[in-house]
C-alpha cells in the first residue's frame, strides 16, 4: 500500500508544478506515504488490542482524572493536523483502566481522520465500553492548522470540545469538581 500512497504523492508533487525527481524531492513520496501511515495508524488498531486485559477490580467510585494527554490529528477535510490535549475522567464502577491505557485509546482514535468533534465522543464511548464507568468526561482542547495556514489564518485560536456522558453529564456538581480540575 505504501507504493500506491507514494506514487500518489509523486502526481501531487509534478500537479504542484514541482519536479518530482530532483535531488530534494526524490525520495519525498516514499516518505510522505510512510508518515501518512503512521499518521493514520489507528485505522490498524482495535480497543481490545490496546486495552489488553487491563481492566482491574477496585473498590473507589470517586472520580479518576487523566489530564494533558498530547494529541495529534488529522482534519478530515484538508488533510493538515490538529494538536491538542485530552482530559479524561471517570466515576469507576467496581473497575479501574490501567494508567496508560488511556493515553492508547486517544492515540488509536486521534490516528485517524476526522473531526475533532467525532474525537471526543469517540473517546468517551471507549472509556464508558471498557469500564463499565457511572460516568465519562473528556474535553480536548487543539489547534488546527487548516485554521491557522491557509483560509482565516488565525493563529491564535483553539477550539475546545467536551462530552460528558452518565453522572458527568446528569449531576452538575460532578461536572463542575472535573471542570474545575482540568481549568
Amino acid at each position: 500500500m505504501s507504493d500506491d500512497i507514494a506514487e500518489h504523492y509523486r502526481q501531487i508533487i509534478s500537479a504542484l508544478g514541482e519536479d518530482p525527481d530532483r535531488e530534494g524531492l526524490r525520495d519525498t513520496p516514499k516518505r510522505a506515504a510512510k508518515a501518512m501511515q503512521f499518521l493514520n495508524a489507528g485505522y490498524t488498531q482495535s480497543l481490545d488490542s490496546i486495552i489488553n486485559g487491563a481492566v482491574f477490580e477496585a473498590q473507589t467510585d470517586e472520580m479518576v482524572l487523566v489530564k494533558d494527554i498530547e494529541l495529534y490529528s488529522m482534519c478530515e477535510h484538508h488533510l493538515l493536523p490538529f494538536i491538542g490535549k485530552c482530559h479524561i475522567a471517570y466515576l469507576p464502577n467496581g473497575k479501574v483502566l490501567g494508567l496508560s491505557k488511556f493515553a492508547r485509546i486517544v492515540d488509536m482514535f486521534a490516528r485517524r481522520m476526522q473531526i475533532q468533534e467525532n474525537l471526543t465522543r469517540q473517546i468517551a464511548e471507549a472509556v464508558q465500553d471498557v469500564t463499565q464507568a457511572k460516568g465519562v468526561a473528556v474535553v480536548i482542547e487543539a489547534r488546527h492548522l487548516c485554521m491557522m495556514m491557509r483560509g482565516v489564518e488565525k493563529q491564535n485560536s483553539s477550539m475546545t470540545s467536551s462530552v460528558m456522558l452518565g453522572g458527568f453529564r446528569k449531576n452538575q456538581a460532578t461536572r463542575q469538581e472535573f471542570l474545575m480540575l482540568i481549568s
